[in-house]
């Protein structure tokens, strides 16, 4: 994969969402699977096997993702009317279609997220990196009928050359960027992708497992970070939370979402959205502005 230098083409400072909002908020949920033997990098024991064993407590972790943690955020969202960002592995979507095509039919985003959450780019070979991208778009794609609008790396996590693939095969957008507040654009020659950036601050992976704080915890972070950026002088920002379905999916952290749901939709102020309506308010944007 060819890995060209960047042209990119920021938007400007009068940028702003739709009826004049400054403030975007997207829910994220980590939809994730891992490779046959792989498991997730971390799990409820908190210390990994020595010697690289297999181990079954962090596979089983894992595994709650697809099957119980997902669904349960989901329907929360669904409670509170905001569409869910459901980063997709590849795996998940060949081995749960009809619920992924479930998922879409309710005005869900899924978001191509990698062929499975152990295969970050940095470490694969250009083939491993070319079967990832490939073959994810190929399942999504067979699963809803079409192909995903956007493109998030496993780990958030990919450089140029990957970025320039994916704008050949016709993404629009891509989330692997966490160096602006806004989107830009980025040109690879004759084809062009929008990166949206990331914000990091709400991750439920971190928060629980790096750091040891709690669902109560979370929602203060948001609350107070949401409150001090309404003091500050408007400027047109992304808010991500993010949420794994083997993490804050179960019923003990679950709640958190919910509450953050909830403080969200009371705010008129927000934008609550996806990267594909972000990227689709983009490109009104520049078409007004030609």
């Amino acid at each position: 994969m060819p890995a060209n230098r960047i042209d990119t083409q920021p938007f400007g400072d009068d940028l702003v969402w739709p009826e004049g909002r400054r403030i975007a908020v997207i829910f994220n949920l980590a939809y994730e699977a891992w490779s046959e033997g792989a498991t997730s990098g971390v799990g409820p024991m908190g210390n990994l096997l020595a010697d690289g064993l297999f181990d079954p407590n962090a596979d089983c972790y894992g595994r709650y993702n697809a099957t119980h943690g997902i669904p349960r955020l989901v329907s929360i969202l669904e409670r509170h009317g905001i569409p869910a960002s459901l980063m997709t592995s590849g795996l998940v979507a060949s081995d749960h279609p009809q619920t992924l095509r479930d998922f879409a039919a309710a005005g869900h985003d899924i978001v191509a997220h990698g062929f499975a959450q152990d295969m970050v780019f940095p470490t694969l070979s250009a083939g491993e990196a070319e079967h990832s991208i490939v073959e994810t778009t190929a399942r999504i794609e067979a699963a809803l009928g079409q192909r995903p609008a956007g493109w998030i790396s496993p780990r958030v996590t990919s450089g140029p050359s990957v970025q320039h693939r994916l704008a050949e095969l016709g993404y629009a957008w891509h989330g692997d960027v966490i160096d602006d507040d806004r989107p830009y654009v980025q040109r690879f020659g004759a084809s062009n992708i929008l990166a949206i950036p990331m914000s990091v601050e709400f991750n439920d992976l971190p928060h629980a497992m790096r750091f040891g704080r709690t669902p109560g915890q979370f929602v203060e972070l948001f609350g107070t970070a949401l409150e001090g950026i309404k003091r500050q002088p408007p400027e047109t920002i992304i808010l991500d939370v993010f949420a794994h379905g083997h993490c804050y999916g179960r019923p003990a952290a679950a709640w958190a979402i919910d509450e953050i749901a909830r403080l969200c939709n009371a705010d008129r102020d927000l934008w609550l959205t996806t990267r594909s309506e972000i990227a689709a308010h983009c490109v009104d944007v520049r078409r007004n502005a030609a």
